[in-house]
């Protein structure tokens, strides 16, 4: 990682997206068959932190908008799925800390995760499942004097390293869900390697247990996690949005680079050509500009409207990876072709939490 470089972009007065963009696209490309392929980039997460791709929604107000982290994100994802993903749990870090009434763990997190020098996840996965019914919750906890001890354990977590933190959520004895803060450096917390994935491993992910862990009260983001979750829940996923729209506009390129010579073959994907794709995202984009301006909307239609947009975007990004595969023919085929990478990114983007089939639940409910 070329940090002089990272440096020197940070110093310019490019808006933010413009300066992660050219960090993005100097210094993730040579990196990105290793990212792929297990490798952590750190250094890179740190870089686009100190260009401020993690800092602008640290300011939990009316009027916040979360259309800069977007854009942010989608640039990184333009180059690599993974790194767009691990964009999208540092931010969420920052999400939950910047949303917290904790004034200690404010304090002591904030500005740190913000600027890349505390890195961190998200471990929601499993809290959000279990809230609309598709899982149990797997952490439990007991109050005891100053805090609260935990057990129990999650099966994935990413963006973590033995010096990192994730927000998360456990169950007390009288049902109460309780949202807070692990840090993955205290010896309670164990970190498990996963099995390899088809795609993202190097996005730092983990099996993680908890062996009766103290969670002092200066790292509980919210002691009743309900009313919190619903005010963060909106930005949770809008946050989301840059994995998509990054990759779907690489996927569209993609199909551009091929058209001088295939084109003349490809023309007969007749619903699968590139402006076709191009307007669906442009529509998506305008959506999401719209949900991203007020992310502390509340209302049940509003609510409604983030689903269905990142329901969209899962959809889109992944019918897009799709047709840029069929447009490269034999050559998209290849393991050192970046469409068959984007393909394997894309197909996360529809099974993240939440994921395709969770999202089109959640919709039926509201029905």
């Amino acid at each position: 990682m070329s940090l002089a470089f990272a440096d020197t972009v940070t110093t310019k007065t490019a808006p933010m997206p413009a300066r992660v963009r050219a960090i993005s696209q100097s210094e993730l490309p040579p990196l990105v068959t290793a990212i792929d392929e297990g490798h952590y980039p750190a250094d890179f997460m740190r870089a686009i932190g100190a260009a401020g791709a993690y800092a602008s929604h640290t300011d939990a107000r009316p009027g916040l908008d979360l259309n800069p982290a977007i854009a942010a994100m989608g640039e990184v994802s333009e180059v690599c799925g993974s790194s767009g993903f691990m964009t999208w749990c540092q931010d969420t870090l920052v999400w939950y800390v910047a949303n917290t009434a904790n004034d200690e763990l404010k304090e002591r997190l904030l500005a740190t995760t913000a600027s890349g020098d505390q890195l961190g996840g998200t471990g929601l996965s499993n809290p959000m499942k279990s809230f609309f019914g598709i899982e149990k919750l797997k952490l439990k906890g007991r109050r005891v004097e100053g805090g609260y001890v935990v057990r129990g354990a999650l099966p994935w977590v990413s963006n973590l390293g033995e010096d990192h933190v994730f927000g998360t959520v456990f169950e007390r004895e009288d049902g109460e869900k309780v949202m807070f803060i692990a840090d993955c450096a205290d010896p309670a917390i164990e970190l498990l390697p996963c099995d390899p994935f088809l795609a993202m491993d190097g996005t730092g992910t983990y099996g993680i247990h908890f062996k009766d862990t103290f969670v002092p009260d200066s790292l509980v983001l919210a002691h009743e996690a309900m009313p919190f979750i619903k005010k963060i829940r909106a930005g949770f996923v809008l946050l989301q949005m840059g994995m998509a729209i990054g990759l779907t506009r690489d996927c569209i390129a993609q199909m551009k680079r091929v058209r001088p010579s295939l084109g003349h073959v490809n023309k007969f994907l007749v619903t699968q050509q590139p402006e076709q794709f191009e307007e669906a995202l442009e529509a998506l984009t305008a959506e999401v500009n719209d949900l991203a301006a007020q992310p502390y909307e509340t209302s049940a239609s509003f609510w409604r409207r983030v689903v269905q947009a990142r329901l969209d975007a899962g959809d889109l990004t992944m019918a897009a990876a799709h047709a840029s595969m069929l447009h490269a023919g034999a050559r998209g085929y290849l393991k050192s072709s970046p469409v068959q990478r984007r393909m394997r990114e894309a197909y996360f983007v529809g099974i993240v939490t939440p994921a395709t089939k969770q999202l089109r639940k959640m919709l039926a409910e509201m029905n």
